[in-house]
């Protein structure tokens, strides 16, 4: 039976979180320079629905 090779899972591992902090800080720095810390849209981020009602739509 074959032995696992723990170092190359490792190296995997440590690849895959590199990756996910080098993407995670290029978001953020994107974020930084578009918005200046505030979302694009101004709204609800959870259900992509914007804060304010809309015009066309009478208020009950």
């Amino acid at each position: 039976m074959a032995k696992p090779n723990y170092s190359f899972e490792k190296r995997q591992r440590e690849l895959a979180k590199k990756k996910k902090k080098e993407e995670k800080l290029k978001d953020k720095t994107e974020r930084k320079s578009v918005g200046d810390g505030e979302p694009e849209s101004g709204g609800d981020e959870t259900t992509g629905e914007s804060a304010a009602p809309e015009a066309d739509q009478p208020a009950s």
